[in-house]
């Protein structure tokens, strides 16, 4: 995505804001009737974040990370330290990611980029509150050991980070790691429904239905020749 984008609803509105060069897809989301918000990734640009929340007039109450790469992270400490919020995610699979991501942010170009430690590490199915809405965490390991994404039940939107992509699926590191993914992919999102609409850590937004049919990926046809591997303890982190 090039530009901010609003999502509304009935009772949750959301403000997609890529932020960084690497345009990273921020969101800003809040309950409509008490004006309560998260922020998922504040990966940078605080200054456009800030000013974002003072338009809105909202609360934010907590920050949620999807994984601690630098584009997505690296503004969590500094933010949450200016609004006096937790961070909450990753899952603790990602803990010496974090503990690396100001060495990665040097490397890669994000030069104010600050460690952290959440004040809550989530697992799979957790809860997040916000004013009156409910947004689940769900472990979708594979891009990195501990990458969480984000369901929101009542409004039917997802917040993947870089798991899935339109047309496309994150990134990995190994072999097992991709295999791990496509299990996210196709056991964790895609069952959530083909009417969710899901935010991607960069790019344009689709939904779950559309990766289904046609991302070369994960469709249903492309899954026919891996999907026998998921339950095999060979292909499981940890063997």
């Amino acid at each position: 995505m090039s530009k901010d984008h609003l999502l509304k609803g009935e009772k949750l509105q959301c403000r997609v804001i890529p932020v960084t060069w690497a345009r990273q897809n921020c969101a800003v989301l809040w309950c409509l009737e008490t004006r309560k918000a998260v922020i998922v990734d504040p990966g940078g640009d605080i200054d456009l974040l800030l000013r974002i929340i003072d338009e809105e007039q909202i609360d934010v109450e907590r920050l949620l990370i999807t994984h601690p790469h630098p584009d997505h992270a690296g503004a969590a400490a500094d933010l949450a330290d200016l609004l006096e919020v937790a961070i909450e995610g990753p899952n603790r699979g990602d803990e010496s990611l974090i503990r690396r991501m100001s060495r990665m942010g040097e490397h890669l170009g994000f030069y104010e980029c600050s460690p952290f430690v959440p004040n809550r590490w989530l697992e799979d199915e957790d809860k997040i509150e916000f004013g009156h809405r409910t947004l689940v965490a769900l472990h979708c390991p594979g891009h990195t050991a501990g990458h969480m994404a984000y369901f929101s039940p009542e409004a039917r939107i997802a917040f993947v980070g870089d798991i899935l992509f339109k047309g496309a699926v994150g990134a990995t590191a190994t072999p097992r790691d991709h295999l791990e993914l496509l299990r996210s992919i196709r056991l964790k999102l895609l069952p959530l429904g083909d009417d969710v609409l899901f935010v991607p850590g960069h790019e344009m937004l689709s939904t779950f239905g559309e990766e289904r049919r046609n991302n070369h990926a994960v469709s249903d046809v492309a899954a026919e020749k891996y999907d026998h591997f998921f339950d095999d303890p060979r292909f499981t982190r940890g063997s």
